[in-house]
């Protein structure tokens, strides 16, 4: 039997999963709508990724005789200034994401759950890799400083943060 406490800490970081994935939903629809394209595809592919994160720990739920519970979620942020408040935004995702991680991987450990300590392992080793290119991003786009930089950028995202 799953504790207790383990388990609404597991169900509300598969909500924060979630929630991460309709973020970024909302940051394609705005590079779509701002006609940056290839941010857009960018931002569709860490939707689905969130998706899959969210997929992983219901998995290991159902593994466990638990059906998970889905949460109610907030409505994303849709309104940005210009790129790089959707950067900030999306490092600002993952940060607390990684907080809700480390929180539940704690509750893991003070429960002496085995399975759920190495299921967090992974998703600690994941929130390095999603900081690491959140904050590169940033710093790509503080550096772009012009309209032609950003569109270069833009045709170019992909590449750049190709698996």
């Amino acid at each position: 039997m799953l504790d207790t406490t383990l388990v609404t800490t597991l169900n509300n970081q598969s909500d924060h999963e979630r929630f991460a994935s309709v973020s970024y939903h909302a940051l394609a629809l705005w590079c779509e709508a701002a006609s940056y394209d290839g941010f857009a595809e960018f931002f569709h592919k860490q939707t689905r990724e969130e998706t899959e994160h969210t997929a992983k720990l219901h998995a290991h739920l159902l593994d466990r005789g638990v059906t998970p519970v889905l949460g109610a979620l907030p409505s994303p942020h849709q309104q940005f200034a210009d790129l790089l408040e959707v950067a900030q935004h999306a490092f600002e995702l993952e940060k607390e994401n990684t907080r809700g991680i480390h929180a539940a991987y704690e509750v893991a450990l003070k429960v002496g759950d085995y399975p759920a300590q190495v299921l967090l392992q992974w998703f600690i080793a994941e929130q390095v890799e999603e900081e690491a290119w959140t904050d590169k991003l940033l710093t790509l786009l503080k550096r772009a400083g012009c309209a032609g930089a950003e569109a270069n950028l833009d045709r170019h995202i992909m590449k750049i943060f190709a698996d």
